[in-house]
């Protein structure tokens, strides 16, 4: 066990059995998602895009009943690791010198090392049902590509993921994994899709995206006729599956006694981040009203605090239907940081809708203030976090510096999305001081966005 301070265990039986749907409990709509615009004279696509969900995963993307029943095989797969713990990082309260209590969740137990398996085994579970035998997707730093291949293996579906290029070439032992469990792994973009091929010809050296990976995986899956796309984040019944954390969180929050000042998550397309934050919205309307809700993203990829809330495609060649968010635009693609899991241009419509009405904040922090914060975390918790999960680190450290300058108690809790382990090269660059920051400029994020105003 890692030498973290103290540990609030739950037992097997206190496994959620049912997903929190947070739309049920917002005080405004999520706007719908709208279908790709047509030339002007067309009446019919060009190429039309079969539909990629299983009608039970459409159902609860557009649904708005509070709860969702968890499948009972879902749910036996889940008790394989958890309830995952929650620790009070009491040495890293000593560290810092603050009044500070922070907690933080850690989802780097699951077999895959993160959070993205409590979408997969669903995901699997329902394509499987309705007859799909290949799961195709995109993933950025490869925690989602690994997974798809390890949730889809057990019900005999073969798996194709498309890894953005700088993460497979930072990453090599992610997409080791992946092949360990029987996936296909193509660096993106690739040779294989007309979408690949555009990007290559218009830059060789391109690094990729996730809005590339994604496109590629659309075009791949739609010339098979038993393959299905998957995405990892972003769409409401991954975010509605990864509330299994938060309900955990809350109920070892109680044994602890406390309940959060701030709830803090890594941001990405935002499965992470709601997955910790809500189920305690929904509690904090009762508990807390002065609960508040931060989300972190890299200054490298910041949508939320540079972007625009508008319709955006979630594909980088724009097939997918158009959804409302905070977006950099499709074509966004953001320096190639280590954490490639946040490299993604858009964020999620519920958790977009919920930061434009003021329910949630957002900060974006440089990647080497971020590792820095990893550093620390580690040195006193003994975890090495993911870059992307020392996105909440580095915010929780400066809540709890705030609380040392306030003289004044205050109670954190963060989601420790996944471990390092497989991130230690982008340690050891960090600590050869060879780690680059880098922020678009305002003329690069509006030639990126031209297209949609």
């Amino acid at each position: 066990m890692p030498a973290t301070g103290e540990v609030f265990p739950l037992d097997r039986d206190q496994v959620p059995t049912h997903w929190y749907n947070v739309r049920a409990d917002l005080p405004f709509e999520v706007p719908a998602p709208q279908p790709p615009p047509l030339p002007e004279g067309v009446t019919e696509g060009p190429r039309t895009l079969r539909p990629q969900l299983p009608l039970s995963l459409y159902r609860q993307g557009t649904g708005t009943q509070r709860y969702v029943e968890i499948p009972e095989p879902v749910r036996s797969e889940y008790q394989r690791w958890r309830p995952t713990p929650l620790y009070r990082a009491t040495r890293l309260e000593r560290a810092l010198e603050t009044p500070a209590h922070i907690y933080f969740k850690f989802e780097g137990t699951s077999p895959s090392g993160s959070h993205k398996i409590n979408t997969a085994l669903p995901q699997a579970y329902y394509y499987s049902r309705s007859g799909v035998t290949e799961m195709v997707t995109g993933t950025g730093a490869g925690q989602w590509g690994t997974a798809l291949a390890m949730a889809s293996h057990p019900y005999g579906m073969d798996t194709t993921v498309f890894m953005v290029r700088s993460s497979y070439e930072q990453k090599p032992y992610r997409g080791t994994l992946m092949r360990l469990n029987g996936a296909r792994v193509i660096k993106s973009p690739s040779n294989l899709t007309e979408v690949g091929r555009t990007a290559l010809r218009e830059n060789p050296d391109h690094p990729g995206s996730l809005g590339i990976a994604n496109a590629e995986a659309i075009e791949y899956a739609a010339t098979r006729p038993a393959a299905r796309f998957s995405v990892g984040s972003g769409e409401t019944h991954v975010l509605l599956h990864q509330t299994v954390i938060g309900e955990e969180a809350l109920l070892q929050m109680r044994t602890a006694g406390e309940f959060p000042d701030v709830v803090i998550g890594a941001m990405g397309a935002g499965s992470n981040f709601a997955g910790i934050t809500f189920p305690f919205y929904r509690e904090g309307l009762t508990e807390n009203r002065c609960l508040r809700f931060v989300a972190i993203e890299p200054e490298a990829c910041p949508k939320m605090t540079r972007g625009r809330y508008l319709l955006d495609y979630t594909d980088f060649s724009g097939v997918t239907p158009r959804t409302r968010m905070y977006t950099l635009g499709h074509k966004f693609a953001a320096y190639p940081i280590h954490a490639g899991g946040l490299r993604y241009h858009g964020a999620a419509p519920v958790v977009s809708a919920m930061y434009d009405n003021k329910l949630i904040e957002a900060i974006a922090y440089a990647q080497s203030r971020v590792f820095e914060a990893g550093r620390t975390f580690a040195k006193a918790e003994g975890i090495v976090p993911a870059p992307e999960s020392a996105h909440a680190i580095a915010r929780a450290i400066d809540e709890a510096a705030e609380a040392r300058r306030e003289r004044r108690k205050r109670v954190i809790l963060f989601g420790l999305s996944g471990h390092g382990l497989l991130d230690l090269g982008a340690y050891e660059q960090f600590l050869a001081g060879d780690m680059v920051d880098s922020r678009p400029s305002d003329e690069e994020i509006q030639d990126s966005l031209a297209s949609l105003l």
